[in-house]
């Protein structure tokens, strides 16, 4: 591929995934919390959503290396990415806006719930297999990897931060469009799924993978072939734990438990919330952008011990913080530099964990003969919905242990009854502010427990595994490399 493809490819193919992330942030980080603060739910009904999201998401995980190998299989004048990406991005925005505006109720909406979210759980699929599967099409050298993973993991970070960001502030609290939590989400929902489709022409019109392997015969779906491409890879084996791990940890405070302490701790404000998580994601915002010089200056391994360190400080400052100090605002800043610290230390895993990931294609390639790219980047987007299943576990867990929908619930009804006009903006948000005044300290440290100590031991574990069991460094890869060009 000529260099200047190359780098047309480097400044459309990371700006198709800005409206994507924003749809996954939404679906992923808010859907629970959505429910929780829109409807009245009884414990049955908890653990039916909870049920009905873990099954979903461990029916997408394994989901995900079978469209990698349906993918794989695609022949068209378009390649074999970018009509499952188009498809994928469609409909998905069509499930999102239904999802995010209905008006049922109930064991009605339960049910709902569940079909929209199974019609997520394939047409996400689609889009997001095909558009990371694009990747090791786009250059096979190692350098120039790293800069399409950081560069394109930026503008993921971009969506992800503006929805972050954005939704909070716009659906709890003062601000909420149009008066509730109910329709400011609907309203949010239709936004982001205009966006989404546009930015993705990006990648569809602008970029131009390697399509060398399209002159081979399709191979046939098969599972055995997956199976096989997946354990006959120690590496990949090994990625797949490390990485899993990484993400659970991770995802417990994004997956709820941290929004729902922020409230409970420091008040009932969308603002409080964006501002946590935009000043933990500036940390990662200084990485999406200079991880390709730091990578250059650090091996890989190295790299994983400085941020598990960074990361633990990060959870330590957050735990004294959380159980030491009266609820200020000073305790809020402590608070949340934890925080910044800690997501610092998980995204520079995170991106280092990807690139093994993907560098695991030349080594299946070394010793068998084939890349099977897609199957093999597929399991990036599988452990990441496997680890968001757990993570969702881990959240209603907590939610259960200490009661949280006793007081959401009384939320709930506030935020429907101000919709409908029954009572003020200024009365909902006197009556939120005294059902959270009666939230025990025990409730709140609990919570802190889950959202700290957890992941903290997650990430720890998957540290140790990473440089025990990950041989393909720097100067192993590069040798592979130089093999399969003899």
């Amino acid at each position: 591929m000529s260099e200047k493809q190359t780098k047309k490819n480097l400044i459309f193919y990371p700006l198709g995934t800005v409206g994507r992330d924003m749809i996954y942030a939404l679906f992923t980080n808010f859907l629970l919390l959505y429910i929780m603060y829109t409807r009245n739910l009884t414990n049955a009904q908890l653990g039916a959503v909870t049920a009905i999201m873990v099954a979903a998401r461990v029916f997408d995980a394994f989901n995900d290396p079978i469209m990698g190998n349906i993918i794989e299989r695609t022949r068209s004048k378009y390649g074999k990415y970018k009509p499952w990406l188009l498809i994928g991005v469609l409909s998905t925005c069509v499930v999102v806006t239904l999802m995010f505006n209905t008006s049922l109720d109930g064991w009605n909406f339960i049910i709902f719930f569940g079909i929209m979210y199974f019609l997520y759980s394939i047409t996400y699929t689609m889009n997001d297999i095909s558009y990371w599967g694009m990747v090791p099409a786009l250059s096979s050298d190692g350098e120039m990897r790293d800069k399409f993973t950081a560069r394109t993991t930026l503008f993921a970070g971009i969506g992800n931060v503006l929805a972050s960001v954005m939704i909070p502030v716009l659906t709890t609290g003062a601000y909420a469009l149009g008066g509730s939590a109910k329709t400011a989400y609907g309203r949010i929902a239709l936004v982001i799924c205009i966006i989404t489709p546009i930015f993705i022409c990006f990648t569809l019109f602008g970029t131009k993978e390697n399509r060398d392997d399209m002159k081979t015969e399709a191979p046939p779906i098969s599972f055995k072939k997956i199976w096989t491409t997946i354990t006959g890879n120690d590496q990949l084996l090994w990625m797949c734990l490390v990485f899993l791990l990484q993400e659970t940890g991770n995802g417990i405070v994004l997956a709820g438990v941290g929004s729902n302490y922020i409230y409970f701790e420091f008040g009932y404000e969308g603002g409080l919330y964006s501002t946590f998580t935009t000043i933990g994601m500036l940390a990662t915002a200084f990485l999406m952008i200079f991880y390709p010089a730091i990578s250059k200056k650090f091996h890989r391994n190295k790299m994983v011990l400085y941020m598990g360190i960074i990361g633990t400080i990060g959870y330590i400052i957050q735990l004294i913080s959380g159980v030491a100090m009266e609820a200020t605002m000073t305790k809020f800043w402590i608070f949340t530099i934890g925080f910044m610290l800690a997501n610092f230390g998980q995204y520079g895993l995170y991106l280092v964990m990807m690139i093994s990931i993907i560098n695991t294609v030349e080594y299946n390639e070394y010793k068998y003969g084939t890349r099977d790219e897609a199957i093999i980047t597929s399991m990036r987007p599988f452990l990441t919905k496997l680890a968001s299943a757990i993570s969702v576990m881990i959240a209603s867990l907590s939610y259960m242990i200490f009661k949280v929908t006793d007081f959401t619930n009384q939320i709930s009804s506030y935020e429907n009854q101000a919709e409908r006009g029954v009572i003020t903006s200024e009365e909902r948000s006197s009556l939120i502010a005294n059902v959270i005044s009666n939230v025990a300290d025990t409730q709140k440290t609990g919570l802190l427990l889950f959202m700290t100590v957890v992941p903290a031991i997650m990430m720890i574990i998957c540290c140790w595994l990473y440089r025990k069991y990950y041989v393909l460094d720097e100067e192993k890869y590069d040798e592979i490399c130089r093999e399969l060009k003899k």
